[in-house]
């Protein structure tokens, strides 16, 4: 069975209103719940990003059951893995074990904003390795020192943590990710149907270990209105896969490498409207590919009761099947 989880998406929503999704997607049954933890937008349509972990903190207290994720967290920049640590056994903890620390390399339209410029690839790999290191090496509960190639830690420990240890997902996109991901986390986390990046991680030892991914959709009434706000609002995911999207510095350069996606073009990998069986479909390809989670997206903010309203009565029951 495929589990299906609700993604809390900051970078369309204020905060408030996210933390009533969460409890809303809690009452309807959704498996658990997913949360981008961004700085920026990708483009202004979009009109937020508040700050992941002051929400996911209340959405923790709000809700007692739904399993709560980053997707994804960058420790590599923007915070200190140390500081990453924490704040996850926190999360841990005060949600009663109901967290798990999804972890990525980055993005350059999220990092920039410290002022330490953006380092190529090869780097921001090497940087996560030893990121995901300290993290781990924290969340056993003893002093820590660290001395790496890009990151220090000064004895320091972490007081508050969950009965069981925090679960790590890994961020993947090929097969160094994948190898990463096998090798340093508890769960896989790919946002598309790609079974050779699932096919990598499990060669490299990650047979048997969760895999998660994300699937857009823009429910309506009217297929057309659907299509129009998917590509207003989702065009970005167009502009050249995740080598081009993590290099841009800014919702103005989503919004000009966008500047030829049509909205058909959004419309073949996002089911617009309301038919059941083009989201079972969609569903299905990632089942297909060795998934076992994958997490919803209602595109849009102002669409998000009426997409419930439809899960509930159509969608989620159809979803069970597979």
């Amino acid at each position: 069975m495929v589990h299906i989880g609700y993604t809390l998406m900051s970078e369309q929503t204020p905060a408030r209103q996210l933390v009533d999704y969460a409890v809303t997607a809690e009452q309807l049954g959704f498996d658990f719940a997913v949360i981008s933890d961004h700085y920026f937008p990708w483009i202004e349509e979009m009109g937020h990003s508040p700050y992941a972990w002051s929400v996911l903190g209340a959405v923790a207290h709000a809700t007692q059951r739904i399993p709560l994720m980053t997707y994804v967290t960058c420790p590599i920049m923007r915070y200190h893995p140390a500081v990453v640590a924490q704040k996850a056994a926190t999360m841990g903890a005060l949600s009663g074990g109901r967290f798990t620390l999804g972890l990525g390399a980055g993005e350059n339209l999220n990092e920039h904003v410290i002022g330490e410029g953006w380092p190529p690839a090869d780097t921001r790999h090497e940087m996560f390795r030893e990121a995901i290191e300290i993290i781990k090496e924290l969340f056993g509960g003893d002093y820590v020192t660290y001395h790496g190639e890009y990151f220090n830690v000064d004895s320091a420990k972490l007081y508050d943590r969950p009965d069981e240890r925090v679960p790590i997902g890994i961020a993947a996109s090929g097969g160094r990710s994948a190898a990463i991901a096998a090798e340093l986390g508890d769960l896989l986390v790919v946002n598309d149907p790609m079974p050779e990046v699932v096919q990598q991680f499990n060669a490299a030892g990650g047979t048997g270990k969760p895999v998660y991914g994300q699937l857009p959709i823009a429910y309506d009434t009217d297929a057309e209105a659907a299509k129009e706000r998917a590509h207003r609002l989702w065009r970005w995911s167009g502009v050249g896969g995740w080598k081009v999207m993590a290099e841009l510095p800014g919702p103005v350069n989503f919004a000009a490498a966008a500047s030829t996606v049509r909205p058909e073009d959004v419309a073949e990998s996002v089911p617009c409207g309301d038919a059941v069986d083009a989201v079972v479909q969609a569903v299905r390809k990632f089942a297909d590919a060795g998934y076992t989670h994958v997490a919803l997206v209602q595109i849009g903010a102002d669409q998000q009761q009426p997409f419930f309203d439809w899960a509930k009565g159509s969608l989620l029951p159809a979803l069970r099947e597979i």
